[in-house]
């Protein structure tokens, strides 16, 4: 039988890989190699900054357990040490800095999203958002030091003493550092965050939703009232829960202007603590591995606060926009 020619040998083209297609799929295999490996080295990195806050605490966490949450006294001196000055200091202000935040961060978004008559006035605002955000928060703490504590202690705390001071909150002796000069300052510290992340939101309502309300003889108040604030509450809770994260760890501005006592008192003008101001104050001053424990301690329950506050606004904030976990 006669042999076929060379070229009547020659395997299909689409059978054989070149060399260019080669080089891609390697390309490709190292790719997802590096971005796999990127992957476990932040999950690695998490993991190990976890274990670095729990291996000192275990001291602390031996000697008080659970109790640790439900101790009110802080004595380095007597060795006795218990979170909850601190906690209730840490709740008490970033629930204030996100009531006084959330309507001002709301209003600020939805001029921002929705109101086109004014326009010239969304480039200056957005760019006054954006400067906020990136004003160092020790700038804003030493602001807060020397101009918002006098206004608080001259003006604020006064008036709303004399006007209502009826309620435990507004009782007692005003000096211009407390938990409510404290919640005003976690306030500017989040509205960037809280206006960034509505206005996202409220933009993402299918504009025929408003076409339709308007349609139907609906006012642009209405419309927003009716349509667009219910079809994005699940948003805007995601965008207020990622603020709240931001107040629970700010320390340098909280540190400056809350007092920094381990008390527990109903007023607003009473000095506190938070968990980051205690950790910034007494980490350099700790003695002994059960003070030091301590801190740690704190640390870590303020790290798993902050990660159940982010994941629970990450959930909200997949369930609003309908996209995969993934995605984002």
């Amino acid at each position: 039988m006669r042999r076929g020619t060379a070229a009547e040998r020659v395997i299909p083209a689409p059978l054989v890989a070149s060399s260019r297609q080669r080089r891609l799929l390697a390309g490709d295999r190292i790719f997802q190699g590096l971005a796999l490996a990127s992957a476990i080295l932040i999950l690695l990195i998490a993991a190990i900054f976890m274990v670095a806050l729990f291996l000192p605490a275990l001291p602390a966490i031996r000697r008080f357990g659970l109790g640790f949450f439900v101790t009110r006294t802080w004595d380095p001196v007597r060795q006795i040490f218990g979170a909850l000055p601190a906690l209730y200091g840490t709740l008490v202000t970033s629930a204030i800095g996100i009531v006084i935040a959330f309507p001002i961060g709301l209003g600020a978004a939805l001029f921002l999203a929705e109101e086109a008559r004014l326009g010239f006035l969304r480039g200056p605002l957005s760019f006054a958002v954006e400067l906020l955000a990136g004003i160092p928060s020790v700038v804003i703490g030493l602001w807060a030091f020397f101009i918002l504590t006098p206004l608080m202690r001259d003006n604020v705390d006064p008036f709303l003493r004399q006007t209502l001071g009826f309620l435990p909150l507004f009782q007692g002796t005003a000096n211009g550092y407390g938990y409510l000069t404290a919640g005003v300052v976690l306030a500017i510290m989040v509205l960037p965050i809280m206006v960034a992340l509505s206005r996202d939101v409220i933009r993402a309502v299918p504009r025929a939703l408003r076409e339709a309300s308007l349609a139907l003889g609906a006012t642009k108040a209405e419309t927003i009232w009716s349509v667009i604030l219910p079809y994005a509450r699940v948003g805007i809770t995601g965008a207020v829960l990622l603020s709240l994260g931001r107040a629970l760890g700010e320390t340098i501005a909280v540190t400056m202007v809350i007092g920094n006592r381990p008390v527990i008192a109903a007023s607003l003008f009473s000095s506190g603590y938070t968990l980051p101001s205690v950790l910034a104050n007494e980490f350099t001053e700790a003695v002994g591995p059960l003070y030091q424990g301590s801190l740690f301690y704190l640390g870590l329950v303020l790290v798993l606060i902050t990660i159940a506050v982010n994941v629970l606004a990450r959930v909200l904030v997949w369930r609003f926009s309908g996209s995969e976990p993934a995605s984002l």
